[in-house]
């Protein structure tokens, strides 16, 4: 890799101080080759004197050196206030001086001889790295001061809210309901009301309750005793008994049949459980938090999730605005989430260009945190470089020609009907409906019924959901936001 290709560098004031006058010339000649104002001193004493006024964003300094050497003048610098990034250089068999200075806060090292790419590159590195420093810098400068609960960092007034909520309930037993929309993050502050709780030593148990298959969930949350039925070989430890002395988080809550629904109300009112094919019921100890990205209230009036259940999980709601409404959020997320992936992927952590950074900030996230960390990741893995730019981001936030923002419904065209696969619904009429457009009007003074519009609107979001991809039902499943066993359901329900 040639770094002569260094251009995108800004031009700095570099301050290189070192004793051998040669070593000065030269890098003094390559760096103002490259457009760089250029100061040099002969020794540290020397180069903090033309620091104080060249005031330099950038410093390469020798390791040996008489006078003061290079260590002793990052300390002097440091203990000054000196911010700019130092770059020391030492000979072969100086490495532990070079090591000691890393510790000291030296940003990088470079072993003599080193040739011109190798100086620009690690040049190059350094002031990538300052830039990040700065933009970060600035923008916490920019917007109000973050809150900080359990690990979760939030600068928006509606999530700061949130979190002074979430403080306040989690040391207690209550139980929670989070709502939101998918991919706003239900299970990392499930988490955190763990991890802040006094269970926190106990187990934190998460079941998405949308995705065990329907004649297995009675057994998977309250266990059963060997021979309960055919295959029951042994005995069987429940959801329920795992969490004791801990937390049960049931995702997608509003997923659960009524029938297990009556159930699991008892034993939460009964503090005890038993298990299938026992007669003796265990004490229950944990706690229960929820989540669900649907309206309950809507559930509840359609009569497909209890009230009295409701009741009982939503003694505190916590409501998760979506991405959209806080944008706020989105630099110190972009700030966590890249920290986070480079740690995972073994990488640098990257700086973002300004017009990546614009980018981000003027999405609209329709898949919220989940989203945002996602196209994060898809960046560092295609970065050539050190830094995410406005080209590693998926087309649909450059906004090319030719690729539109989001798909469009023409963008999904309606399958001929033919015979239906085992995941595949089929329709009364033979044909799915023509067209992803909801057909649904309202007569304002006709039937205004929450309750018996909302069972057509929903039917007819399934329709189109089905139409959209030629009647498979696990792909209308993800445009829904339903499990598959709930979808199955609804359409039955529904005579789709």
């Amino acid at each position: 890799m040639s770094a002569a290709n260094t251009s995108d560098t800004a031009p700095l004031r570099i301050l290189v101080i070192d004793d051998d006058a040669g070593l000065r010339r030269s890098t003094s000649l390559i760096l103002a080759d490259e457009g760089h104002e250029v100061r040099t001193a002969a020794d540290g004493r020397e180069g903090l004197q033309r620091a104080e006024a060249f005031r330099p964003e950038l410093i390469l300094v020798d390791v040996r050196m008489p006078v003061m050497d290079g260590l002793a003048f990052l300390r002097a610098w440091r203990a000054g206030g000196g911010s700019a990034p130092v770059i020391v250089t030492t000979a072969y068999g100086s490495m532990e001086l070079a090591i000691g200075a890393m510790k000291a806060g030296a940003y990088d090292y470079l072993a003599k001889p080193f040739g011109r790419d190798e100086l620009l590159l690690t040049l190059r590195k350094a002031s990538e790295r300052e830039q990040l420093r700065r933009e970060v810098s600035r923008l916490r400068a920019e917007l109000p001061t973050g809150r900080r609960f359990g690990g979760v960092v939030a600068r928006s007034e509606a999530m700061r809210r949130l979190l002074d909520l979430l403080e306040k309930v989690a040391p207690h037993p209550t139980s929670v309901l989070l709502t939101g929309p998918t991919g706003t993050g239900k299970e990392l502050l499930a988490r955190v009301l763990h991890q802040e709780s006094p269970r926190r030593d106990g187990p934190f148990v998460a079941v998405n309750c949308g995705a065990i298959p329907e004649q297995l969930l009675e057994s998977e949350f309250f266990g059963h005793a060997k021979g309960a039925f055919t295959g029951a070989d042994r005995d069987h430890e429940g959801l329920l008994e795992s969490g004791a002395g801990g937390t049960l988080f049931l995702d997608e809550v509003g997923e659960l049949p009524e029938s297990l629904q009556v159930k699991l109300l008892r034993a939460i009112q009964e503090r005890e459980v038993r298990r299938l094919g026992e007669t003796r019921s265990r004490p229950l100890d944990l706690r229960i938090l929820a989540a669900t990205n649907r309206e309950l209230g809507v559930e509840i009036e359609a009569g497909r999730f209890r009230s009295d259940l409701y009741f009982r999980l939503a003694v505190v709601t916590l409501a998760i605005p979506p991405l959209a409404e806080r944008p706020d959020d989105i630099p110190p997320l972009v700030e966590h989430l890249l920290s986070r992936l480079a740690e995972r992927l073994g990488r640098p952590l990257p700086g973002v260009d300004p017009e990546a950074f614009d980018a981000l900030l003027a999405w609209h996230w329709p898949g919220n945190v989940r989203e945002l960390e996602n196209v994060l990741e898809r960046a560092l893995v295609l970065a050539e470089g050190e830094r995410i730019r406005f080209a590693d981001l998926p087309p649909e936030l450059r906004r090319e020609e030719g690729a539109p923002a989001r798909p469009t419904p023409a963008a999904h065209p309606v399958r001929p009907a033919g015979p239906p696969s085992p995941a595949v619904a089929s329709f009364p009429d033979g044909a799915p409906p023509s067209g992803d457009r909801i057909p649904f009007d309202i007569d304002p003074d006709g039937d205004l019924s929450v309750k018996r519009h909302g069972a057509r609107l929903e039917r007819e979001l399934i329709a189109c959901a089905l139409a959209r991809t030629g009647g498979h039902r696990g792909k209308a499943a993800e445009l829904l936001e339903l499990s598959d066993r709930a979808l199955r359901y609804k359409i039955r329900e529904y005579g789709l």
